[in-house]
């Protein structure tokens, strides 16, 4: 076996070329970052402009109104008769 008394020499990069490829690095990752946010926020616009047409039609055809039949009384029916308080409490 044969041991060498010098470690072979380790090549190092420059730190200047480094220093630049790091520079062009967090220059490209802003730049995504950018276009990412503008992408987000395109299609949070379109989803706005959807809702608001599914919106505007369906008051349009309804009459405006919310559908639904109202708040319920828990003490009498709507026929007049005992509610659900009378029957179950």
């Amino acid at each position: 076996m044969c041991f060498s008394s010098k470690p072979a020499p380790v090549s190092r990069p420059d730190p200047k070329v480094q220093e630049d490829a790091n520079k062009a690095a967090a220059q490209a990752r802003v730049e995504a970052e950018a276009a990412k946010r503008k992408e987000i926020e395109k299609l949070a616009q379109s989803k706005r402009e959807d809702i608001d047409e599914a919106l505007d039609s369906r008051t349009a055809r309804d009459g405006g109104s919310g559908g639904g039949k109202g708040r319920r009384s828990l003490f009498t029916s709507q026929s007049g008769g005992a509610g659900y308080l009378s029957r179950f409490g």
